[in-house]
């Protein structure tokens, strides 16, 4: 009995994921063809996603940034290539850390608020209504949503890079005594321009799965409030899930081969 009721949860997550996949494409087609969107609950959702989330997302990438120096400094300083931790840091923070973790913060903090907000409106009938009133859910609730999502991760993962490197900057000077001009020389000749805009394609990629598996798990919640909490769960895991699979196909097609910013190849 519980191996056919996990496979049927597994087979009913399959489903969902799914559906997932077809309202990405509905959002597509409503924004570029018919052009049906609601501005006033896009600019909520942008104030949701990005204004709100912002002061928890620089505190976590400065401590980032601190942790990161402490974790490669000493060894690099011992190696004699203290000229280097700063490029290193910009590195591993633009192409990696920053990135993944702004939507690792955005999945806890909005996808799970997204299917919440939605589920209760479908357990409540309030969806239904919204079909009553001639409003489709697609323009009305999802679309904001993965639009909010896709504008302000890469504003908010910018913001968080800066912030990391100043907090390695800080320390690399209070605890290892490597000068500022060393550092950010160190980042101007190893990080390269296509780093960052490969940070802001993961970034709005993250955004736009957050979005849409929030609201997918929301849309197609039953079982009034217990269901309600269960999407919610399952909306995180399965949002945290398609960050770290899509990370890493990202990463394959941005940075495979050989190629070394050390080298300058």
């Amino acid at each position: 009995m519980w191996e056919i009721e996990n496979m049927g949860n597994f087979g009913s997550w399959l489903i969902k994921l799914g559906q997932s996949c077809l309202l990405i494409g509905q959002i597509i087609t409503h924004v570029l063809i018919y052009r049906r969107f609601h501005w006033r609950n896009t600019i909520e959702q942008m104030s949701i996603v990005g204004t709100e989330s912002l002061l928890i997302t620089l505190i976590t990438a400065s401590f980032v940034g601190a942790v990161f120096t402490i974790q490669v400094a000493r060894e690099f300083i011992n190696f004699g290539a203290q000229q280097a931790i700063g490029g290193i840091l910009a590195i591993a923070l633009a192409r990696e850390l920053i990135p993944v973790l702004t939507a690792v913060i955005i999945a806890g903090r909005i996808g799970s608020a997204f299917a919440a907000e939605i589920g209760t409106m479908q357990v409540t009938e309030q969806i239904d209504a919204l079909y009553m009133l001639r409003t489709n859910p697609v323009d009305y609730l999802a679309t904001p949503r993965a639009i909010a999502c896709l504008l302000m991760l890469p504003i908010l993962t910018i913001l968080g890079f800066l912030t990391g490197m100043a907090g390695g900057l800080f320390l690399s000077q209070a605890m290892y005594a490597i000068p500022y001009n060393m550092f950010l020389n160190s980042v101007q000749n190893l990080l390269k321009p296509w780093d960052l805009i490969a940070a802001l394609i993961k970034s709005s990629i993250f955004g736009v799965l957050i979005a849409v598996i929030g609201t997918t798990w929301g849309l197609t919640t039953t079982g009034g409030a217990k269901g309600v909490g269960e999407s919610t769960t399952t909306a995180v895991v399965t949002a945290l899930l398609a960050i770290f699979i899509s990370n890493f196909f990202l990463s394959w097609v941005f940075f495979q081969g050989i190629g070394s910013s050390l080298t300058g190849s």
